[in-house]
């Protein structure tokens, strides 16, 4: 029987590379400047569809799926953004890809943050789309709210009835909220209890002193775009301000969306990352015309 967690994943014709033992689906298309696409927990690199079919004309989009998300095997290793950080590095190797843009939503926002801080010199600019990472964990509100979170995973990975619906009312009201993600939000409903353990292991990294992402901000010197949906309940901007303070180039646009302006605003999230583009990596062509009316 067909997973139904692929109905999110690579799109056909998707390709496949191993990375540390674990296959990686993805898809890459297009020439020009490389824009490194990396979506949330539980989701997959059909995320970006549209940003795919919107920007290959121009640039080389690649979009891949995490460890037992969409069409990639699963790890022996938790998931959690240290992990997947080191899985991304060897895929931008084997690749060969050469100095990116990362786009990150969620878990594969802290994913960009880790990398760009470890290797300045591969990636030009973020786009940060509702980063983990940036909000304290140690005090009682987030702890009380992770633990909550991992209790409500862990009856899913159990296998209790009501879990499914109550996935997708959590999805309806605190994930995916607008009605433009509503076909994606579904697709992603309907893997509610094969998602389940994965979805506990993640949120019980999320409060891993060493899941911290604040100290890193200075250390990441390139451009950084936060697109932020600003309804969303659990990654929120009011307990994120202080780290994005840190981070030397760094600029906000938020968006009325729950926690994936891509997928609920993608109108409004396109337009604002194509201006952020133009201004921070031109085209070459651009840049040669500058550089010869000096």
């Amino acid at each position: 029987m067909t997973n139904r967690r692929w109905a999110v994943g690579a799109r056909d014709p998707w390709q496949e590379v191993t990375v540390d033992g674990v296959t990686l689906a993805y898809n890459d298309e297009g020439a020009g400047l490389p824009i490194v696409c990396l979506h949330a927990i539980g989701h997959g690199a059909g995320d970006f569809t549209a940003l795919l079919d919107r920007w290959r004309g121009r640039h080389r989009v690649i979009a891949l799926d995490w460890p037992g998300q969409g069409r990639s095997r699963p790890d022996r290793v938790p998931a959690c953004a240290t992990r997947y950080t080191q899985l991304l590095a060897g895929l931008l190797d084997a690749l060969e890809v050469p100095p990116a843009v990362l786009l990150g939503n969620s878990i594969g926002g802290a994913v960009a943050i880790r990398y760009a801080a470890a290797n300045p010199g591969r990636v030009q600019a973020l786009v940060l789309e509702n980063p983990g990472g940036l909000a304290p964990t140690g005090d009682v509100l987030a702890r009380s709210g992770l633990a909550a979170m991992a209790r409500f995973f862990a009856a899913g990975a159990r296998g209790a009835r009501w879990f499914p619906a109550a996935f997708a009312g959590y999805y309806r009201l605190c994930v995916l909220q607008r009605q433009a993600a509503a076909a994606h939000r579904q697709r992603i409903v309907a893997a509610a209890s094969e998602l389940a353990p994965l979805l506990l292991a993640a949120w019980r990294s999320f409060g891993d002193p060493a899941e911290d992402l604040r100290a890193l901000a200075p250390a990441v010197t390139c451009p950084v775009l936060f697109a932020w949906a600003r309804r969303d309940q659990f990654v929120q901007l009011r307990r994120s301000r202080d780290a994005m303070r840190r981070f030397p180039a760094g600029r906000l646009e938020t968006f009325p969306a729950g926690h994936a302006p891509h997928l609920e605003t993608p109108e409004a999230f396109a337009a604002a990352t194509e201006r952020f583009l133009a201004e921070v990596a031109p085209p070459a062509s651009m840049r040669h015309a500058a550089l010869g009316s000096t």
